[in-house]
């Protein structure tokens, strides 16, 4: 396994203290954090978890500081997300595509949003390392049934990719 491979695995570990990570959410692509649908289903987990924990009040301040970190560093991002776009659009309107300067922009928003992505994860982290044991074994359980649900739902996208991939070099093979 590579080291950013590695990197990323142990990110999206870290963050996913609040059931699929508070990271997760912040890191969805714009357009698909609306209600209902995926943020709907996480947020419903949160606020399970949430009343699950029992917190008292110094680990409610700590909850709220980590869910309205993970809130606003969303927004943030999907603002990166909408000026990137914006700025690619205008770049395919010049007779001859500044490529260098479309990379430069991607990678500029690709730093903001891992910099967004850490200070959630760092939120995440005070909160889970103000937790008891009784608590912290709560939220691993939950991550462990997150993490099952994950492997399973990539899974499912390799064998449904296995299959598109054999039935598409079906007919070459035949002819």
């Amino acid at each position: 396994m590579s080291t950013k491979k590695i990197s990323r695995v142990l990110a999206v570990a870290a963050t996913a203290l609040a059931i699929g990570a508070g990271a997760a959410y912040a890191a969805q692509p714009a357009g698909q954090g609306g209600p209902g649908g995926w943020h709907g289903h996480f947020m419903k987990e949160l606020t399970q978890l949430h009343d699950q924990l029992k917190l008292n009040a110094d680990q409610e301040k700590q909850w709220q500081a980590a869910l309205d970190t993970m809130k606003q560093n969303h927004e943030a991002m999907r603002a990166n997300h909408e000026q990137i776009k914006n700025q690619m659009k205008a770049a395919q309107q010049q007779p001859i595509l500044d490529l260098n300067a479309m990379a430069a922009a991607h990678q500029q928003v690709e730093q903001k949003d891992a910099q967004l992505r850490q200070q959630t994860t760092n939120a995440w982290l005070t909160f889970y390392n103000g937790l008891n044991d009784q608590q912290k074994t709560t939220v691993s359980t939950a991550l462990k049934q997150r993490f099952a649900k994950m492997e399973a739902r990539h899974e499912k996208m390799r064998e449904r990719w296995q299959h598109h991939k054999g039935a598409a070099s079906a007919p070459a093979a035949n002819q």
